[in-house]
């Protein structure tokens, strides 16, 4: 055997483009109902003086803007692969959902300024026009929630899911002051509530970055384990024994893995192929792989393939 074998068993749901078609579909509703109410709660945050509504304000606008961004990189996702691109565009969801995070980390900073500069010099706040408002933003972002929940669940998706998650909570803690305020007058809890909600917002993001930057990074995914495929490649009949084996994610959904096996002869491979191909799909949701046939005595002329790259 004078030259290398490859195999390539590739596996592409049909109902990728119709998941995408949904996920579009699913952003439409939450980007109207973010947008118009963030423009309302931060008109009402301004004439009632609370800082968490202001926040809220600005969190939704930011929100709008990244589900503006989410439903984009949708649309790009569609785009057929070419010569330049031989993946498609599918990845630049990750990219879009790693913007989004390093945006919200750069509201939270503006909200925590804001918060610090509060205590040092406290403002006015109507109570209860500042439940009221909160309120309707809270039924507007269950709204908005419901709408992405019941799409899509890429990682773009997830992350358009995080930014309204977060709009709740900001309201739900909005909601809060104004009842502190209006009941006992004790304004200090406007930013201190700020202040909490920017913590939990932060750390729901880090979580967002860390699988982005994994997924462009081309790490294993993380609900698999690198080694306990490959042990399950190795007992598929007709395997003598695999290496060069490497798992990444191309974006959501979609798990590719290459690797070089080791076969009696090249005779058996159109029926080893197959069988790891299914066991790959439906053990481990693997839908994208390139296997590389090898014999023992093509090994043996050419030492230098068993080292692992």
């Amino acid at each position: 055997m004078s030259d290398h074998h490859h195999s390539h068993a590739h596996s592409h749901p049909h109902e990728h483009h119709d998941h995408h078609h949904g996920g579009q579909l699913s952003l439409a509703w939450p980007i109207a109902l973010t947008l118009g109410f963030a423009v309302v709660e931060a008109v009402g945050g301004w004439m009632t003086g609370s800082l968490a509504l202001l926040g809220d304000a600005g969190h939704m606008l930011s929100d709008a803007a990244a589900l503006g961004l989410a439903w984009l990189a949708a649309r790009i996702a569609l785009l057929p692969a070419t010569k330049r691109h031989s993946y498609g565009l599918a990845r630049i969801e990750v990219i879009v959902a790693l913007a989004n995070g390093l945006f919200m980390l750069a509201v939270v900073g503006g909200i925590v300024i804001e918060a610090v500069h509060r205590f040092s010099e406290p403002q006015p706040v109507a109570g209860k026009e500042v439940m009221v408002i909160a309120f309707i933003g809270l039924l507007v972002n269950m709204a908005a929630a419901w709408h992405l929940h019941k799409g899509e669940h890429s990682i773009n998706s997830r992350a358009a899911l995080l930014h309204v998650m977060g709009d709740m909570l900001g309201s739900i803690a909005a909601i809060v002051a104004g009842a502190v305020i209006y009941f006992t007058g004790w304004t200090p809890i406007d930013p201190i509530l700020s202040l909490v909600i920017s913590l939990l917002i932060v750390g729901s993001t880090f979580t967002l970055l860390r699988e982005a930057v994994h997924v462009l990074m081309e790490g294993v995914p993380f609900n698999i384990d690198l080694h306990e495929v490959q042990q399950a490649m190795d007992n598929v009949e007709g395997v003598l024994t695999t290496h060069h084996v490497h798992i990444w994610m191309l974006s959501s959904g979609r798990i590719a893995l290459s690797a070089h096996i080791v076969v009696h002869d090249l005779q058996g491979w159109m029926r080893v192929l197959p069988a790891l191909r299914l066991m790959l799909e439906e053990r481990y949701g693997i839908n994208h792989v390139t296997l590389q046939p090898e014999t023992e005595q093509w090994l043996k002329e050419h030492p230098e393939m068993k080292l692992d790259c």
